[in-house]
């Protein structure tokens, strides 16, 4: 399908959606469809339920969130439980501002923007569809049109709860464009559009001295008052400001604290009682979810400040904290260089999670809990198991700093950093030592680093190149043992005869000199100690190991090399020790002969094919991994 037949279909597909009729109609619609009346925040919470919701081990995860925002799972449930289903019932919280606190480039910006435009998806579908008086400049809702003494008989019949009072510009239209007749006043279907200024504001704080109130609460139109002869008459008034624009859906107040006290007494009225004051008119009222976002410097200077008593009780504060898992990190940068021209570079394996590796440790807090080194944390936080701890552990971890996540390194440094070494050294492809390097170079020119923070980070990328040494040694070794891969296979069914006589109790048999023979404690320890089985382990690893060959046998499987993956890694680290030298003199000898640059063209084949290399950056990691082993 062309995109000029996407446009077209688009079009028809708005002309479907699109409804008009009475008040009397849409009586008969709430009827079939009740969720129609439903408020701003109970249609955002909404919104996120019906995307979808997973629920493992007690915690929530939601996909509205997922394509965008990584490793904030944690802050998300908070957010989507604790203040959207509750305003959802309508309990007090929705009778407050939503303030989104945390560092900079932590995915507040990201989170607003998913919503709104979630928002303006939702109010297409069936559920999230929205109508509003007909003309009416604020979307007012079309029950606010029944008489506050008619209200109760209403929610009787409709189980609808009516709220809001109906505006002065509506209020004159009933009574001068319909005789009062509240059943024909025309309704209409309306779509949330922030291009449009349909249901979703935003207001932005300029210079206080120039900034009028108008910009939220809309003005008066001097041009028409010689026409209707009073400032008062609602038809010489603008309903233009952004809380009249974003009535029935949400406005964003960006750096909300940094705004005029004058601008923020407004907001006080609206969130308390669901109105404001506009021009000469009684109180507007008002439907909509108001949310800002700040920094914590900001907040706490905001809190200090005793004028601002009044606000602090309407304002629910949920942190935003940057991401502490390495492996959304690392997601939160192919994300970004997908959205990039960077999308074209040939980027190694492991390059980002290596950079991820020393972002998550610049945002970690040094634990108080013996034994654990910030490494140690970082994989627990990851879902990785260290040894000696566990959920608990982990949890325990989790709880220890409040404020964990709310500063060091943010995800555009270090996608500033990999733009630098692509663009400075015309590189096509780019590796892991190439990113640490830029990384380190950069942090000279990072304007907010002090000196203390900037040995320490000195230090992480020390720690997160020691974490690539281990990854480059281990993606070598799985090629070179692929390379070699009967080998592995005798080696693992010498091991198995080997356990199987030491857990029976029973004498292998020479097949060359058919003697007897105990079975080869060297041989099954020189594995076992791969994967750190200990000396008091050995015999329940190598029970387990029987079991599971047993298990095969009945199932009709015939046990084979990746049957158990514990023993697997053993064989693989095994054969690779076995291997060093080969691999030393394959990857440094200068003109290596014809055995050795088959075995090193096999080995790059394999990490091109089924690693994701290139042939430069598997050259050069074989080169690496080469000078790594003969130091």
């Amino acid at each position: 399908m062309s995109i000029l037949d996407k446009i077209e279909r688009y079009r028809d597909e708005e002309e479907r959606l699109k409804w008009e009729g009475t008040f009397a109609d849409y009586l008969e619609l709430l009827k079939e469809k009740p969720w129609v009346a439903q408020t701003a925040h109970s249609r955002v919470y909404n919104m996120i339920n019906d995307a979808g919701v997973e629920e493992a081990n007690g915690k929530k995860s939601y996909s509205f969130f997922k394509e965008s925002i990584y490793g904030l799972e944690e802050s998300l449930e908070k957010l989507v439980e604790e203040y959207f289903h509750s305003a959802a019932k309508r309990l007090d919280v929705r009778k407050r501002i939503l303030l989104l606190m945390g560092p900079v480039s932590g995915g507040k910006s990201t989170l607003v923007t998913m919503l709104k435009r979630g928002l303006e998806d939702y109010s297409r579908t069936e559920k999230g569809a929205v109508y509003a008086i007909k003309g009416c400049p604020m979307n007012e809702d079309p029950l606010h049109l029944i008489p506050l003494h008619l209200r109760k008989d209403f929610q009787k019949e409709y189980g609808i709860r009516i709220e809001g009072n109906l505006s002065p510009l509506n209020m004159m239209r009933l009574e001068q464009e319909y005789g009062g007749r509240i059943e024909d006043v025309q309704v209409e279907r309306i779509f949330f559009s922030e291009d449009k200024r349909t249901g979703i504001g935003t207001f932005s704080p300029s210079d206080p001295k120039s900034q009028d109130i108008a910009d939220l609460t809309g003005s008066i139109d001097f041009s028409t008052i010689a026409e209707f002869g009073s400032e008062s008459d609602p038809r010489a008034y603008r309903f233009d400001g952004e809380l009249n624009k974003a009535n029935r859906g949400m406005m964003e107040f960006q750096e909300m604290l940094k705004c005029d006290e004058k601008f923020l007494w407004h907001l006080l009225s609206l969130t308390q009682e669901g109105n404001f004051k506009a021009g000469r008119f009684a109180l507007i009222s008002a439907d909509e979810l108001i949310l800002a976002h700040t920094n914590e410097s900001e907040y706490k200077s905001f809190i200090s400040n005793k004028k601002n008593e009044a606000l602090h009780s309407r304002i629910i504060v949920m942190k935003v904290p940057y991401n502490l898992k390495v492996s959304e990190e690392e997601r939160i940068y192919k994300k970004m260089i997908s959205e990039s021209d960077l999308a074209n570079v040939h980027i190694a394996p492991h390059a980002l999670k290596v950079a991820a590796i020393f972002t998550i440790l610049t945002r970690l807090k040094e634990t108080h809990k013996a034994g654990i080194d910030l490494v140690k944390k970082m994989k627990l936080y990851d879902g990785e198991s260290v040894e000696g701890f566990n959920s608990q552990d982990l949890k325990e971890l989790q709880s220890e700093f409040s404020d964990e996540g709310m500063s060091g390194i943010d995800p555009r440094y270090v996608i500033n950093r990999i733009s630098s070494a692509i663009i400075r050294k015309q590189l096509t492809s780019i590796s892991a030592l190439d990113v640490l390097r830029s990384i380190k170079e950069g942090l000279d020119q990072h304007a907010s680093i002090s000196k203390e923070d900037k040995e320490r980070y000195t230090d992480y990328i020390t720690v997160a190149r020691k974490e690539y040494d281990l990854i480059a040694k281990e993606e070598v070794q799985k090629a070179f043992v692929y390379s070699y891969e009967e080998s592995a296979k005798t080696l693992m069914d010498n091991y198995l005869d080997n356990v199987e006589a030491f857990c029976n109790k029973n004498k292998l048999r020479d097949p060359l000199t058919g003697d007897e023979m105990s079975p080869d404690e060297k041989l099954m320890r020189s594995i076992e100690e791969q994967i750190g089985i200990s000396e008091n382990a050995k015999k329940a690893f190598r029970e387990e190991i029987l079991i599971r060959i047993s298990a095969y046998a009945r199932k009709g499987k015939k046990f084979e090399y990746n049957s158990h993956e514990r023993l697997r890694e053993a064989i693989q680290k095994k054969l690779f020790a076995d291997l060093k030298d080969i691999v030393k003199i394959t990857t440094s000898v200068k003109t290596p002969d014809e055995s050795q640059l088959k075995k090193m063209n096999d080995v790059i084949a394999r990490l091109i094919d089924e690693h994701g290399y290139n042939s430069v950056s598997a050259n050069e990691l074989l080169r690496y991994v080469g000078s790594l082993l003969n130091r």
